[in-house]
């Protein structure tokens, strides 16, 4: 997922990342909306609460018996974005990637439950984030519905990481996850689907938006570089 001269800004250190007042701007920048979205969170799926949805038609749930896999989403949902964190932690750009991509999942994910009011699937075994809860509000919610918030951040994961073994593990997870929403009817089909496609997009312009300039102006040293030495040459 990540390209040569981009792989070599992920060998850069935090020491010489900080020294970058564009990489500074940004992380800080994104770190104050994330924070800000966080925080809008509870107002927010208060007033989604309140709208009245469509009950869609779902084949696939109704095929499916509903059964409470609240431990296995959640286990394999933060043992999943603790291990990413650690490993973007330790490349100042990866981070900042990897930071600005959840941002975006954050805000397309108000922008689609804003947008397509859905009722929660028959069936429905509720499902209590521990780690979510206080930005949930007091009542819990049911229609934080398309796309998947869970089926995206382990995805998001996948993505991220650089290893080999670990984007397997990640992408199984990401099955795992997705399967086990549904089992739960916390989710409908199609919002499990359509969680890996939006944050796909959505991480190719997170990409663009923190790795691509860096990339391109170590590609345009690189040959300046080599043109120079050219002309010492001739």
């Amino acid at each position: 997922m990540i390209l040569k001269e981009e792989r070599n800004i992920l060998k850069i250190t935090w020491k010489e990342a900080w020294m970058s007042p564009v990489y500074r701007a940004k992380l800080i920048a994104g770190w104050i909306f994330y924070i800000a979205v966080l925080l809008y969170l509870p107002h927010f799926f208060a007033a989604i609460q309140k709208k009245q949805g469509v009950l869609l038609d779902d084949f696939v749930l109704a095929s499916l018996p509903s059964i409470n896999m609240s431990f296995v989403i959640f286990t394999l949902l933060y043992i999943t974005i603790i291990f990413t964190i650690y490993r973007a932690a330790k490349s100042p750009y990866l981070f900042l990637l990897y930071l600005w991509a959840t941002l975006f999942v954050s805000l397309s994910r108000l922008i689609t439950n804003g947008s397509v009011a859905l009722e929660p699937p028959i069936g429905l075994v509720s499902l209590v984030d521990p780690i979510l809860l206080p930005f949930y509000g007091p009542n819990g919610i049911t229609k934080d519905l398309f796309y998947s918030g869970h089926t995206a951040s382990v995805f998001l994961a996948y993505l991220i990481l650089q290893k080999k073994k670990e984007k397997i593990a990640a992408l199984i997870a990401t099955i795992i996850v997705g399967i086990a929403l549904l089992l739960q009817h916390i989710h409908y089909t199609i919002d499990v689907l359509a969680a890996p496609i939006i944050v796909y997009v959505l991480y190719i312009l997170a990409k663009k938006f923190t790795l691509v300039p860096i990339a391109q102006k170590i590609q345009s040293n690189v040959k300046l570089k080599s043109l120079k030495r050219t002309e010492k040459v001739v």
